[in-house]
C-alpha cells in the first residue's frame, strides 16, 4: 500500500565549509520521511547575522528584513510543491519536491538556449575547426527535434536517458538528401560526446537539476590509423619530381613525417620557434593550435635539410615565415598525385605524415612511447597508443634479440 502521508520539513541553514570573503551560503533543507535535500538559494549572510536555531536572518536593517521576506516565499513556495504533489498523487520524495521546485526556474532554460549559449560561450576558446563541428551538431538536434517531436524547442527538465537514446538512434539512421556519407559508429558518439559537453554545462550553471546522461556510457570503435610504412616512406623521398610545386608539397610532407607537426603547426612555424635545445642541437619549439599543449621536437637530419632549403624563398621571407604558404585543400589535392606518381595505394593526406612519424619514425625504431606523445602534444597518453599497436614489426624484433641473447649462453656452455 502506498502511503500518503509524509512527515515533511523545511529549514533553512548556512554552511561555514562553503564560506567565501567572510560570507556564509544560505541553503533551503527539505526533509521527507527522513531523507534530506538541500537547495542552494545563491544567497549570502555574515555569520554574526544569522540566528541559526530560528533559521532566518536577524536585525531590523532592511536588506535583513528583505532576505527574510525572500526566505518566506521560498518557504511557501516549497510547501506549495508538496501540497501539488499530494493531490497528484505523485510519489513524494525530498528529489522530487527540489526538482519541482527548481522547475519553476527552469521553464526559461531550453536546448536551443543551452546550444546557442554553449557555441557563443566557447567561441574564443576552441579552434575554428572544433566550433565549425559543434555547428553541424547543432543542425543535428534541431532536425532530430523536428522530425521526433514536430517541435523547434524543448525544456532542459524535459531532458531524459531515453531522448538521447532517441537521439543516437535518430544519428544512426539518419539518410543524407547530398552527397555525405551516412554518419558511422564513431561520427554518432562524436555528436553525443558534444551534446553531452553542452549538457554538462547546464548541470554545472544548474539550469537543469539532473544529469540525462548519467547512465549514458559513448562506445568508440578502435580506428586503425593509415600510415607509410618504411619503403613507402622512401619511395616518397627520393622520387625525382619534374613539377616545383609537386617537389614542395613532398618536402612539407617529408618535413612532418620526421617532425610530426600538424598542418596549422608546419604552416605557423616562424625562425624564432628554432631554438638550440639541451643538447645543443636544434630544436622546434611551438604550441599545438589545436590543444595549445606545448611541443619540442629535436629536428632530425631529413627535416633540417628541408628547412635549410627553404630558408631563402622569398615567399617565406616575406611572410617572415619558415615555409611558403599553401592551403590544407591543395596540398591534400597534390598529394593524391604524388601517392599515383609513387604507386602508393593509400589515401595519402598530409594528416598522415603525422601519423608515419609516430608509428614508421619513431615507435618502429624503439622510440619510448612517452617520448613520441610529448613530442605530438598530446595531452593524453591513451591518444598516442593508438599507434602502439602497429608496432608489432617491432615487437617481433625484440624477442628476435632477446631469442638470440637467451640461446647465446647456452652455445657458450656447450663450447666449455
Amino acid at each position: 500500500v502506498m502511503r500518503t502521508t509524509n512527515t515533511f520539513g523545511v529549514q533553512f541553514i548556512t554552511r561555514t565549509n562553503k564560506a567565501k570573503d567572510g560570507l556564509l551560503p544560505i541553503y533551503a533543507r527539505v526533509t521527507v520521511d527522513g531523507r534530506r535535500v538541500e537547495i542552494s538559494l545563491k544567497r549570502w549572510i555574515k555569520p554574526g547575522d544569522w540566528n541559526g536555531s530560528k533559521g532566518m536572518a536577524k536585525g531590523s536593517r532592511e536588506e535583513i528584513k528583505s532576505l527574510n521576506h525572500y526566505l518566506d516565499e521560498v518557504r511557501t513556495r516549497i510547501m506549495e510543491c508538496y501540497q501539488e504533489m499530494q493531490v497528484q498523487k505523485r510519489l513524494i520524495t525530498a528529489d522530487a519536491i527540489k526538482s519541482m521546485f527548481l522547475g519553476t526556474d527552469q521553464k526559461d532554460f531550453t536546448l536551443c538556449k543551452l546550444v546557442d549559449y554553449h557555441n557563443q560561450a566557447m567561441r574564443d576558446t576552441l579552434a575554428w575547426g572544433t566550433m565549425k563541428n559543434y555547428f553541424t551538431t547543432q543542425k543535428y538536434i534541431h532536425r532530430f527535434l523536428k522530425e521526433r517531436f514536430g517541435t523547434t524547442d524543448m525544456f532542459l527538465s524535459e531532458l531524459s536517458y531515453k531522448f538521447i537514446t532517441d537521439f543516437e538512434f535518430y544519428l544512426r539512421n539518419y539518410k543524407p538528401k547530398d552527397h555525405q556519407k551516412p554518419l558511422g559508429n564513431n561520427g554518432v558518439m562524436k555528436h553525443l560526446e558534444r551534446f553531452r559537453k553542452m549538457v554538462t554545462m547546464a548541470v554545472k550553471m544548474e539550469w537543469v537539476s539532473r544529469d540525462p546522461f548519467d547512465k549514458y556510457q559513448l562506445k568508440f570503435h578502435r580506428v586503425d590509423r593509415d600510415f607509410l610504412n618504411h619503403e613507402e616512406l622512401e619511395a616518397v623521398e627520393n622520387k625525382d619530381f619534374q613539377i616545383v610545386r609537386l617537389q614542395w608539397v613532398r618536402d612539407l610532407f617529408v618535413f612532418s613525417c620526421y617532425t610530426g607537426l600538424a598542418y596549422i603547426d608546419a604552416m605557423n612555424l616562424t625562425p624564432s620557434n628554432i631554438t638550440i635545445g639541451v643538447d645543443g642541437e636544434y630544436w622546434l619549439s611551438t604550441c599545438r593550435q589545436k590543444t595549445d599543449q606545448p611541443v619540442r621536437v629535436p629536428i632530425l637530419p631529413k627535416a633540417w635539410d628541408i628547412i635549410e632549403k627553404y630558408k631563402t624563398h622569398p615567399r617565406a621571407l616575406q611572410k617572415g615565415s619558415v615555409f611558403p604558404m599553401i592551403s590544407n585543400q591543395k596540398l591534400n589535392s597534390y598529394l593524391k598525385e604524388i601517392a599515383d606518381l609513387c604507386g602508393i595505394e593509400k589515401n595519402l593526406t598530409f594528416h598522415l605524415a603525422r601519423h608515419t612519424f609516430a608509428t614508421t619514425v619513431t615507435l618502429c625504431n624503439g622510440v619510448p612511447l612517452e617520448t613520441v606523445s610529448k613530442m605530438l602534444g598530446h595531452s593524453k597518453i591513451t591518444t598516442t597508443q593508438v599507434y602502439a599497436k602497429v608496432v608489432e614489426k617491432k615487437v617481433s624484433e625484440d624477442m628476435q634479440a632477446l631469442r638470440e641473447k637467451l640461446v647465446a649462453p647456452k652455445l657458450m656452455r656447450r663450447a666449455k
